[in-house]
Formats: structure tokens, C-alpha cells, sequence
């Protein structure tokens, strides 16, 4: 028993060791995507100096922190963008790591986490969601569909909340878009969400649409977007999906039982 805890701690530090460089990864992608630059070609190096990074520089976390969040050739601030990415990956795959232990669900979800936080800083960039991210993760869940118990019901019921929550959320949308008069939405997003409820069937995904909303708002004030303004919609959907899979029946479990007598 010893043993098996010390290992799963093991798994889990590994893991936050991956997310961190992941994040650190990942968030270089988005950036490259944002300004078209090229993504697999070219050193990664400071925007300001062009000064190519070395290894030491490229320690996920604290090569910013042994830094003071600054360039070492030119002294010009980094980002916390930088930091909070590694910090968030970290913290992203380390939970999904000791959530799921030694299980196959464990490498899905942490592919899963990848493609979300991609399509999160992109879309924080850019106002867009690409399909690339998407697809792989979709595919992922095909491939692992045969690591589950109950596959013909996951199959099932993965697919059948993907529709619905695509069809229920354009119907609002077009709804909301003809009240105010102007797009509410994107078509982004609602793929997003069908995403979402491949993974998460119709109880997780009602909690993350819930969970996203109220994400989107604080962000929304924190920001101080005004009522004319959009805002990208996606991360909010990306981190409450991971709330949602991490500790979502949990949640639904307990809110079920408050009405139980």
C-alpha cells in the first residue's frame, strides 16, 4: 500500500514535470499561430531582442523566476503569460495524474488537457478555435474508447450529448443573435462545446456550461470588457472542462444528494 501511494506520487510529480513543459510548449505554439510565425521551424527566443534562449533559459517556471520575469540579454520585462502557462499546465496534468492514477483514462485526459489548453491560448490570441486541436481530440476519444468499461455506452452516450449540446446551444445562440442584434457567439465555440460533451456526458457537460459562464463573466469584469465588446469565450470553456473532469462527479454527486431525504 506504501508503495503504491509513493509511486502515484511519483506518477504525479512526472506529470506536473510534463504539463509544465507542455505549457511552456504550448503557449509558444499559440504565439506562433497568432502572429504567423512559423510554428515547428526557428528556436524559440525573447520578442523583444530576438536573442535565440538557451537551455538554462528555457527551464520551464523557474528559468522566469531565477530571471525576475527578464530577458538576460536585454533586460526587457517576460511576461507572466510565460509563468502562468507552465504554472497551469503543471497543476493541470499533476491533478489528472493523481485523479487517475495508473488507468489508461489518465494519458486521454492529459491529451485531452493538451488540446484544451492550445485551443484556450489561441483563442485568448486570436478570437479563433481552430479544428486542428479539435480533431485530435476527438480522435483521442475514439482510440480510447476500447480502455473503458462500457464502451457501447460511452460511444452512445458521448455522441448523443456532443448533438445535443451542439443543437441546444446554436438554437440559443440564434435566438440571442436576433435579440440583440449582433453575433453572441461563435461557431467555434459551439464545436467546443460538442467537444466537451463527448467527454463528459450530459450531467459533467451541464456543470462546465454552468462553470464556463460564470468563468467568462469574472473574466468579463476582471478585464472590464464592456457590453459593445466580445470576449474569447473558449478558455473559460477550456478551464471549466477541466474542472469538470477532474472533480465534476464530485460535484454532481453531491448537489444530487442534497436532495435525497
Amino acid at each position: 500500500m506504501e508503495n503504491m501511494i509513493l509511486w502515484r506520487i511519483y506518477i504525479t510529480a512526472v506529470a506536473a514535470m510534463l504539463g509544465a513543459v507542455m505549457g511552456s510548449f504550448l503557449n509558444c505554439w499559440a504565439q506562433r499561430y497568432a502572429t504567423g510565425e512559423k510554428i515547428p521551424r526557428g528556436r524559440s527566443h525573447c520578442p523583444d531582442c530576438g536573442h535565440v534562449l538557451s537551455a538554462r533559459e528555457l527551464v520551464p517556471i523557474f528559468s522566469w523566476l531565477f530571471q525576475r520575469g527578464r530577458c538576460r540579454h536585454c533586460g526587457k520585462p517576460i511576461a507572466r503569460r510565460y509563468l502562468v502557462t507552465e504554472l497551469m499546465g503543471a497543476a493541470a496534468f499533476g491533478c489528472a495524474a493523481w485523479s487517475f492514477g495508473f488507468s489508461l483514462y489518465t494519458p486521454e485526459v492529459l491529451l485531452l488537457f493538451g488540446c484544451l489548453m492550445l485551443l484556450g491560448l489561441i483563442d485568448y490570441d486570436t478570437m479563433i478555435l481552430p479544428n486542428g486541436p479539435m480533431i485530435v481530440a476527438a480522435v483521442a476519444w475514439a482510440v480510447f474508447l476500447p480502455a473503458h468499461e462500457d464502451i457501447k455506452s460511452r460511444a452512445i452516450g458521448g455522441l448523443a450529448t456532443a448533438a445535443a449540446v451542439a443543437a441546444v446551444i446554436l438554437i440559443l445562440v440564434l435566438i440571442m443573435d436576433k435579440v440583440m442584434g449582433r453575433e453572441t457567439m461563435g461557431g467555434g465555440d459551439i464545436k467546443l462545446l460538442a467537444l466537451v460533451g463527448l467527454y463528459l456526458g450530459p450531467w459533467r457537460v451541464s456543470l462546465a456550461v454552468l462553470a464556463a459562464c460564470l468563468i467568462g463573466l469574472i473574466f468579463a469584469l476582471i478585464t472590464k470588457v464592456g457590453k459593445k465588446q466580445i470576449f474569447p469565450f473558449g478558455p473559460a470553456i477550456c478551464v471549466a472542462t477541466a474542472l469538470a473532469i477532474l472533480w465534476g462527479d464530485q460535484i454532481v454527486s453531491w448537489y444530487t444528494n442534497l436532495f435525497q431525504i
